[in-house]
């Protein structure tokens, strides 16, 4: 306790903020990456006029709150206020769209990743391109806008994402990190920069419309990992400190977005290893040794903070109808006077999953809230289904829907395989994993892969930031981000790994079959259940 204090108070920690959809959270670490303290303040983005947004005040207000939280748990832990830190970091959620004219003026409220009017613009930009390029999107957000002709667009100096916008509040620089730039505008993992050739074909496609403005002149500057981003101006440190406490001149790492903190937090920035996050709904993001040979539209590709190609394949569905059957299962042993906390119910399910036939005898099921795109559904059914003769039991029934939450994401990933892409490891983390053991095996058996779940994996964004802030700071001559990962942070780091087992592989692809062909049956509930 005294180390900490000691070090907070010399200014020898280092601050990681990342805004979520929902919550805004800020992590302070000390000289081992060990968080040592932590702020948050919810938030809600709110539907205006059709478009999902953040006002500007909600941003500025977000920010202060949860600094305001941090400096607070500084005080009541350690007796100290906090007024200087060695290094800090901001992500955010990636994509959206803001845009601002020459004197720095929003000039339509911000727009973010969850807008999906831009259904045209993505499908005709991917055709230009031959690349794929999804409705979340920068630049589809910038080219719907063309489209409609949107008043605002020929004024646009500047175009960048939320965690571009904070960075330049706080410092000046229009710059951004290259995992966060990936989803703004395609990226080449050898120049380190936007795709030349698309930005021209971009400019040439607009070029009619006659706006002042090339494509490449509206973008952020692209940064790497270690790269310096500028410091803490008087003016940003009053935007988060408005007490006056927090000093000015800080240095700060480049901005990114929440997939590039994940895959810090979670050791997941190396060749040939990846991380899948499922909860309500799932993705997985593997680091490629190359870029991939043709277009997929199930795959979005974006880049590590260091600038490596990555492979991200995300369904909207993973635990929420398994979670409504646990619900029922709950239902019923209350009625049966046999109540159990949901810890143990939850465990108790899981762990019969495994005494399931390694196909899951015959049964299917579809736990589909809402649309698919990979598997081509634009609503979602929940749907169980099975044959007369099939093993219907609890352990099979319970199995079918542990695997049914990963057969979308086993859809893209098989599509990787095609492509020759290898994974050594994945790291898993979020509600699926809770159960000790449970889910690392059934994803073992669905991608094939070891599937390790480490004690920090709950750390979560904010950390992964102040973790790429602690790179810039610290790193050796010639230390790659995964080599400063690994050996200063992650080396000694608890957690467990499950090897997939031949049995549940092929009971896995078995199963992937009768997904497969079920998905009819899938298709006619959503055009026939109304």
């Amino acid at each position: 306790m005294e180390d900490k204090r000691v070090q907070i108070e010399e200014g020898r920690t280092i601050l990681g903020i990342e805004l979520g959809s929902t919550r805004i959270k800020a992590v302070l670490i000390d000289e081992t990456h060990t968080p040592v303290a932590s702020g948050s303040h919810e938030w809600e983005n709110r539907l205006e006029n059709g478009i999902w947004t953040y006002s500007l005040t909600d941003i500025w207000e977000g920010l202060k709150g949860c600094y305001k939280s941090l400096a607070e748990d500084v005080k009541n832990t350690y007796g100290v206020e906090l007024t200087r830190v060695g290094a800090m970091g901001v992500s955010a959620m990636m994509h959206g769209y803001m845009a601002f004219d020459e004197k720095g003026e929003l000039l339509v409220p911000f727009r973010t990743w969850r807008n999906t009017m831009t259904g045209k613009a993505a499908a005709e930009l991917t055709e230009l391109f031959q690349f794929n390029i999804p409705e979340r999107w920068s630049i589809s957000h910038l080219y719907h806008a063309v489209l409609e002709q949107e008043e605002h667009v020929p004024q646009i100096a500047y175009l960048t994402t939320l965690a571009g916008y904070i960075h330049w509040k706080l410092t000046g620089k229009k710059v951004l990190g290259i995992g966060d730039a990936s989803g703004m505008f395609p990226v080449d993992s050898k120049t380190m920069t936007y795709r030349q050739d698309m930005l021209d074909k971009f400019d040439a496609h607009v070029s009619s419309y006659g706006f002042p403005w090339k494509i490449g002149q509206l973008l952020p500057q692209v940064l790497v990992a270690g790269e310096d981003a500028g410091v803490l101006t008087q003016e940003g440190a009053r935007l988060l400190d408005p007490s006056g406490r927090l000093e000015a001149g800080v240095s700060l790492c480049p901005p990114e977005g929440d997939a590039g903190t994940g895959m810090a937090a979670t050791n997941s920035v190396a060749k040939r290893t990846g991380n899948v996050s499922a909860g309500t709904s799932i993705f997985v993001m593997a680091v490629l040794e190359h870029e991939l040979a043709k277009l997929h539209r199930e795959i979005d590709m974006v880049t590590t903070p260091d600038g490596s190609p990555v492979a991200m394949v995300h369904a909207n569905n993973c635990t929420s109808d398994l979670n409504a059957w646990v619900g029922l299962f709950r239902e019923f042993s209350q009625a049966a006077g046999l109540a159990m906390d949901g810890d143990k119910l939850y465990g108790m399910l899981y762990n019969k999953a495994l005494e399931g036939d390694a196909d899951c005898g015959g049964l299917l099921s579809y736990g589909y809230y809402s649309g698919e795109f990979i598997t081509g559904m634009e609503e979602g059914r929940p749907l169980f289904v099975r044959k007369p003769d099939a093993n219907f039991n609890l352990a099979n029934f319970m199995r079918a829907h542990l695997f049914t939450a990963l057969g979308v994401v086993k859809i893209g990933m098989d599509i990787l395989a095609d492509e020759q892409v290898g994974l050594d490891s994945l790291l898993g983390h979020g509600g699926l994993f809770k159960t000790k053991g449970v889910g690392q095996r059934m994803m073992a058996a669905a991608m094939n892969t070891p599937v390790s779940v480490m004690e920090t994996a709950g750390e979560g964004g904010p950390w992964g930031m102040a973790l790429l802030a602690a790179y810039a700071k610290n790193r050796a001559a010639q230390e790659s981000l995964p080599e400063y990962l690994s050996k200063r942070v992650f080396a000694d780091a608890a957690g467990s790994c499950v090897e997939p087992n031949d049995k549940d592989v092929a009971g896995f692809e078995a199963f992937m079959v009768q997904y497969r062909a079920g998905l009819a049956v899938e298709r006619a509930a959503v055009d026939h259940l109304r």
